[in-house]
């Protein structure tokens, strides 16, 4: 009969092995849990498991595996991340052994923060804002420069202590250096990710993937510092309960959505499918959850708070076989009902240096409580302390208090000198119930019941109040707050000011930027739009004001609309004096925003433009060049997208060159989506002085409708214009749009700016000195065709020499 059973290789030596362990040793399919190599714990206690004297260093990968096959071992299930970063599934593969675990590929989510991290903005997971960094001094320079409170990250593996969570300025630059400089954490501090601290309280989810399909334990919190009250260092985790009650059936639903299912399809298109347990942090934010971090493994001590909870109907061997084999879609997890809470003890001085050796007595835990060692070893006949957190105990029930109280029962059966335990794990959980309880008596609704957050309003408004007073200018100081934004006109100077307004959008472009998350680029390209407008009238801009409506107001998404509005505004000498969010449930898709702008310019009297008096037969038109696609057109740019079988994560297929040297570099090729999303030329500072010396009779802003459409806006009924296609090359992206969508030279230039984002109308006389000021106003302009005499028959313009395009 043992013959036709599972035999296990549990890999690792800490409290979640041995909870690992005693889980799978549960199953009937199971001969023998082997673990290499093991604790006090599963050295004795349990006829079906026994400890393998082998180790977990990348040295061992051969003995292991030689063991492995000498005891016929059906599944191997590696519990720590390093042996799974050094590629220990793909050892155990190659000899046809199936692994409950990872590839080494996939395991850089965990080996590399900052891989993860780039992964996350790859593929729109939510997360916060960050750096990457291997230079002290550029990294130094981010944390002088941050407005915000900062978390800094060793990049590699840190044996869960390379997180660091700075109390001042002063106090990040001291542990930026003490981990990059003074190594803290060797190697592990080669790089470094420092990001923006999140606010709210953290959960964990440990979820089951074979590479499709996702099935996640129910979610956890965990106690990070060593003392009660949250006070005290960092430690691996100090206790833990599940399932976590702030984790509402919306916010893992959520996580669900947003995260997990995102992240596995991610994987796997990506080239590194991932098998085994994913472990995600999460802060749950006023804007929702965001990913803190991937772990390539169970957590500990999660694994000992959630495994108690699996039904026992539930086969752990089951469901990591089906994972390794790519069939978990048929064997789903299963949990009771009730709670489960994890409480470590501790030995004396951890996390700082403590003894090791102290005898440890080992009394009968009560009814509902589990002990599960972690720093344990045998000593004769003894079990003795040989590490930090020496023993886990963990507490089921129906309720989470009862649950608690079974837990610290199960402490007070054992014990060993200097150890210590924390008395609150469940703390903030037991407030929310009573809060939660408290409330169920109210029935009255909120406006946050509808889905608007009037806070998340407050603290977005307190974000983005510096980066609007950035853009004061004469005028204003770009207060925001009021009812309304003033400006005074009077301070400008002007003596006989006419009013120029434009209005816009960003149109279907906005779609890109919500898939790829990228969000200030959008808000340079609306005050671009209305600028670029504004300018033609000859009118220098002089403030602006936006509008953004969304369905559920995420902070930081458009805290960087805003930041991209004020760099507009900056590099066009506007003020951004007043906006609007509008937060409307039901009518907006979670994720999805429309913006729109206004703004108001001045001009004298005596320069408005276009002189229609003054342009005639023989003046020129001279092209200036556009920064790509700008703002229209998008609706045929995503068709053609779609049609060459690409999405926006794609690598860009155009501009080849550029493409090779990034390939070649091996990294830094831009997605599809980054490159389209690059924002709008802002002509404005380059064009002013030469309308204040008349050398501009009119100008036109090539946007929807290209060439055919806006230049004849700007000439009188009498006077045609012939363009020279020949005389700038088409950007590579408007070849590649051309010929992936086998769309007409005419339809190009209906359609698209084709390269040329603004035409100037000036006399053939003036067009040398108009060319030597853009060069040095940092423009690339042409001569791009000659006005002359039009009868009415025919397109006032015409564009010639396409075979070119």
């Amino acid at each position: 009969m043992a013959d036709s059973l599972l035999n296990v290789l549990v890999v690792g030596s800490g409290g979640r092995e041995h909870a690992l362990a005693w889980a799978l040793s549960k199953s009937e399919k199971v001969n023998k849990v082997f673990v290499a190599p093991g604790n006090g714990g599963t050295a004795v206690g349990n006829a079906k498991i026994q400890n393998v004297a082998i180790g977990h260093d990348k040295s061992d990968f051969v003995a292991l595996v030689e063991f492995a096959q000498s005891q016929d071992v059906g599944l191997v299930v590696p519990g720590p991340e390093q042996p799974l970063v050094d590629g220990i599934t793909d050892t155990f593969k190659k000899v046809g052994i199936p692994v409950f675990g990872p590839s080494a590929k996939a395991a850089r989510m965990e080996g590399s923060k900052a891989f993860s991290k780039d992964f996350m903005k790859k593929h729109g997971i939510p997360t916060a804002a960050y750096g990457n960094f291997t230079d002290f001094e550029t990294a130094r320079q981010f944390v002088v420069d941050a407005t915000f409170e900062i978390v800094i990250k060793a990049s590699g593996l840190a044996a869960g202590k390379g997180v660091i969570i700075p109390r001042s300025k002063d106090e990040a630059l001291q542990a930026l250096k003490s981990v990059m400089v003074d190594r803290e954490f060797g190697s592990a501090g080669d790089e470094v990710v420092i990001e923006e601290l999140l606010v709210g309280q953290e959960i964990s989810i440990l979820s089951i993937s074979d590479g499709y399909t996702v099935d996640s334990f129910p979610a956890a919190q965990d106690h990070k510092r060593a003392h009660d009250g949250d006070e005290g260092p960092n430690t691996g985790g100090m206790g833990a309960y599940a399932p976590a009650p702030v984790a509402t059936r919306q916010i893992l639903k959520t996580i669900e959505e947003t995260v997990l299912r995102p992240s596995i399809d991610g994987m796997r298109k990506d080239g590194f499918p991932f098998v085994g347990c994913l472990f995600t942090g999460f802060m749950l934010t006023a804007d929702g959850p965001k990913l803190l971090e991937y772990n390539c493994r169970f957590g500990d001590p999660e694994t000992e708070a959630v495994l108690p909870l699996l039904d026992d109907a539930c086969d752990l061997s089951d469901v990591f076989l089906a994972a390794a084999e790519g069939r978990l879609d048929a064997t789903p997890l299963r949990f009771k009902e009730g709670y489960a809470a994890t409480v470590i003890m501790a030995s004396g001085g951890y996390p700082g240096s403590y003894t090791k050796g102290h005898a440890i007595s080992l009394g009968e835990p009560p009814q509902g409580t589990q002990v599960f060692h972690a720093g344990t070893k045998t000593s004769g006949d003894s079990i003795v302390t040989s590490g930090g957190r020496v023993l886990a105990v963990t507490g089921v029930s129906n309720t989470l208090q009862e649950a608690l109280d079974r837990a610290y029962a199960g402490v007070k059966t054992v014990g060993f000198e200097g150890g210590f335990c924390r008395s609150d794990i469940g703390f903030r959980a037991i407030k929310y119930l009573k809060e939660a309880e408290l409330a169920a008596g109210s029935t009255g609704l909120s406006y946050a019941d509808a889905g608007v957050d009037i806070d998340a309003g407050n603290r977005l408004v307190d974000l983005i109040k510096p980066i609007v007073k950035a853009t004061r200018r004469a005028g204003t100081d770009s207060d925001i707050g009021g009812f309304g934004g003033v400006f005074d006109l009077k301070a400008t100077g002007y003596k006989d000011p006419v009013l120029v307004s434009a209005t816009d959008g960003v149109g279907t472009k906005l779609k890109i930027a919500h898939e790829m998350k990228i969000h200030d680029t959008v808000g340079i390209d609306l005050v671009a739009m209305q600028v670029n407008d504004i300018i033609v009238q000859g009118a220098e801009p002089l403030f602006f004001l936006d509008y953004y409506a969304c369905g559920h107001l995420d902070v930081e998404a458009t805290r960087d609309f805003v930041k991209g509005v004020a760099d507009g505004c900056v590099e066009s000498g506007c003020a951004l004096i007043g906006g609007e969010t509008a937060e409307m449930p039901g009518l907006y898709s979670k994720g999805d925003y429309d913006v729109a702008g206004f703004a108001v310019g001045a001009v004298e009297r005596s320069e408005i433009l276009p002189r229609m008096d003054e342009i005639r037969d023989g003046d020129v038109l001279i092209g200036l060049a556009s920064s790509g696609v700008h703002s229209n057109g998008f609706s045929l740019v995503r068709k053609v997208v779609a049609n060459a079988g690409l999405d926006f994560h794609s690598a860009c297929p155009w501009d080849s060159a550029a493409a090779a040297a990034a390939g070649a570099a091996g990294s830094g090729r831009k997605t599809v989506g980054e490159a389209l999303l690059t924002p709008t030329r802002i002509y404005v500072k380059a064009l002013l002085p030469l309308i204040h010396k008349r050398a501009v009779k009119g100008m036109a802003h090539i946007t929807g409708g290209g060439f055919i459409d806006n230049i004849p806006r700007v000439l009188p009924k009498s006077v045609g214009v012939e363009i020279d296609a020949a005389a700038w090359e088409l950007p590579a992206v408007f070849k590649w749009i051309k010929k992936s969508g086998g769309i007409a030279a005419e339809e190009m230039a209906r359609t698209f700016n084709c390269g040329i984002g603004m035409v100037l109308v000036v006399s053939s006389g003036d067009a040398a000195g108009v060319l030597d000021a853009l060069a040095a106003g940092g423009e690339t302009a042409y001569v791009i065709g000659r006005l002359g005499a039009y009868g009415g028959n025919g397109e006032q313009v015409v564009v010639t020499n396409t075979g070119s395009w």
